[in-house]
């Protein structure tokens, strides 16, 4: 098991995880029209999810390695102010609606899950780095 945990892997492909999680925002759509549930909860949470991914997106294109310390900062304040970001959000909205906020979280933290499963499973699944 350690092998497993230790071995250096290249880094999977982004696309599979964010199709995973953009999935999930869509079927929770009809899910959310035949319950009877408030789509504005549902529109929260489609517009953090695009937000989230397009700032992914943006930080992807920078270069990260030894040799560029200083955008590998970049990268990692950015990807934790995007987790920072949503969650500050949904707790505002949770504030002055819980059931809006609440379902709107819900939609995100679903969408969040399958998207780290997916890339987990690409990443512990792919060829070992060389």
């Amino acid at each position: 098991m350690a092998g497993v945990l230790t071995t250096p892997r290249s880094a999977p492909g982004r696309l599979a995880p964010a199709l995973a999680g953009g999935a999930v925002v869509l079927i929770a759509l009809p899910i959310f029209a035949v319950a009877g549930w408030r789509l504005s909860a549902w529109g929260l949470a489609a517009v953090l999810w695009a937000g989230a991914q397009a700032l992914g997106l943006v930080l992807a294109r920078l270069r990260l390695g030894m040799g560029n310390l200083a955008s590998s900062g970049v990268v990692g304040i950015g990807m934790t102010f995007r987790s920072v970001a949503v969650m500050a959000v949904v707790i505002a909205v949770a504030v002055s609606d819980p059931r809006l906020g609440l379902a709107a979280g819900a939609v995100y933290a679903l969408a969040y899950t399958l998207e780290l499963v997916v890339g987990l499973a690409a990443y512990f699944g792919g060829e070992q780095a060389r």
